[in-house]
């Protein structure tokens, strides 16, 4: 495993997970500032949903695939690619998350990190 350091510009890199997320047609994605949160794991948690399996694997590749372009970096650590309910790509101080639709609301992280500043990316 890569040695876990953080990524020089993390709203960059957020911003490159938006878009790969975008790029293979992500719903209801946030991107959850908690830079001023105490205690928080991360600077950036990006959120979305994904309709199928299939469209989870797609996110998560073309996730990838933009912040290697953008900023040669790969995540330190991955999960949940078997399961196919909640996908992670860690960053280290940027996660994305990848959700089916229905487990989303089931883990509402956007209520557990509630007094992160919550952007609501338009589609």
């Amino acid at each position: 495993m890569a040695k876990r350091r953080k990524v020089e510009n993390a709203e960059k890199l957020s911003q490159l997970v938006v878009k790969g997320m975008q790029e293979k047609k992500a719903i209801d994605i946030v991107v959850m500032d908690l830079r001023k949160v105490r205690n928080a794991v991360a600077d950036f948690f990006v959120i979305c949903s994904g309709n199928s399996d299939k469209q989870l694997d797609a996110i998560a590749d073309s996730i990838d695939e933009e912040v290697n372009k953008g900023l040669k970096e790969d995540p330190w650590h991955t999960e949940g690619k078997s399961n196919k309910e909640w996908m992670l790509l860690d960053y280290t101080n940027v996660v994305a998350h990848i959700f089916k639709k229905d487990r989303r609301s089931f883990y509402a992280l956007e209520k557990l990190w509630g007094d992160a500043d919550i952007i609501e990316i338009e589609e």
